[in-house]
Order: C-alpha cells, then structure tokens, then sequence
C-alpha cells in the first residue's frame, strides 16, 4: 500500500513550480532588455557629461564658418540638429547629392554635422578624390555620391583630419564632436556617457532605429576610425 503523500506536499510543489515560472519570466525579461529593446535604443540610459569624470573638454581653435562657436561644438551641434528632423533610413542616390525627401544614412549624419560646421564633405571629398584617385581607388568620380560611401570618409579624414586612440577606455581622448568609424558604419561622438565614461554616438544604423544617439561606441563593432577635424 502506497503512504500517503505528506501533509502540504501539493501546495509546496505548486509554490515551487510558480517560483520557477517566475525566475523564467525574469531571465526572459533580462534577454529581452538586453537583446532587444536596449541595443535599439527602447530603454533610455543614465549618462553624465565629461566634468562627471575630470575629463576637461576639447575646444577647438578653428571656427570654419565664422559663427562664434568653435568647430568641435559646431559638429556636435550640427549633428543633433540634423538627427531632430527625424530622418528615416533609407539608401539611395539624390541628383545633387544632398537628401532632399526626409531619409539617410549613416553617412549623411556625418555630413550635415560638418556641413553647419562650414565643411562641405560633399565638395572637399570630390576635389581629394580627383586629386588623388588611387587613395580612393575610383576610376570614375561622382560627387553625388562618393561623399556619401562610408570607405570613402575614410580615406578622406585618413588623409585631412588628427587620427586619435580607437581605444574606448582611454575616455579623456574620445570628446563631443569627434568622429568615429566601424566597417560600414560612421558616426559623431556625443558630449554624454554612460557611468564608465564611455561616450554615446550620435549615429544612424537602420529603420529599427529608436534613438538617434545611444550607449554603443564600444558596442558596436570593432572601431576603424576616430578622428577629429581641427
């Protein structure tokens, strides 16, 4: 004859069965947080500015277009202004090479940051491009374009801008204004940081794209690229 079970046993077993659907649910909410809504930007996140860890911010001696803000805030500035519109993602070619119908790329962030700035990438990377060609390994120029092709960004600021660390955690090297590149990916780095004083990026990577400017300078590939103009 079998015992009886003992007195609770039933209770105890449904407890331990919610405690561990519980503890799923928890995992689960962790993987969706980090996979998900985090790396797209869903979750806002705690940032401080370069005072929060000593670090003294750069200010640059060149005022390109003469409009008393010194450039590296002017590239900032610009920057911000430009991702405000709220551009959506999408690849194409513009007959007079500036988008004109409300979407981009990456790489227009980049260049409108520089265009308020009084750079015109559009111009400055034609005329290097027909300067010298085999730096840029085009047989056929097209300035509707070319300054709108990542590789070719940055063969420009390899060759016209102050190459720096593309090491994150030397964070007093990384300031607002800078430029930093990935392998088919470039943005502009942001005056806020996350609590290890890793600096956001101000950047545009697709249309599931929630935040235009996010914790994942170091989180987005292997860094190619920081430079900074003047």
């Amino acid at each position: 004859m079998t015992d009886a079970l003992p007195q609770g046993w039933h209770r105890g077993g449904v407890t331990l069965r919610r405690a561990a659907l519980g503890l799923a649910a928890i995992a689960l909410a962790i993987a969706l947080w980090k996979v998900v809504l985090a790396p797209f930007g869903f979750v806002p996140s705690a940032s401080y500015d370069g005072e929060h860890f000593g670090i003294e911010r750069y200010v640059s001696a060149t005022d390109q277009d003469g409009d008393g803000i010194d450039d590296q805030a002017d590239i900032l500035a610009s920057a911000r202004a430009y991702v405000a519109t709220g551009p959506r993602y999408r690849s194409a070619y513009f007959e007079g090479g500036w988008p004109d119908d409300g979407t981009g790329v990456c790489t227009d962030v980049v260049a409108f940051a520089l265009l308020g700035a009084g750079y015109d990438l559009r111009e400055l990377v034609d005329a290097d491009i027909r300067e010298a060609p085999e730096a840029y390994g085009i047989d056929e120029p097209d300035p509707n374009i070319d300054y709108r092709r990542v590789r070719n960004l940055r063969a420009y600021f390899d060759r016209h801008a102050e190459s720096l660390t593309l090491e994150t955690d030397d964070i007093a090297s990384w300031q607002p204004g800078d430029i930093v590149c990935y392998h088919e990916h470039i943005g502009i780095v942001s005056d806020r940081r996350n609590a290890a004083g890793v600096p956001f990026v101000i950047h545009h990577w697709g249309s599931l794209q929630h935040s235009f400017e996010e914790d994942r300078l170091a989180a987005f590939g292997r860094i190619e690229g920081h430079w900074r103009i003047s």
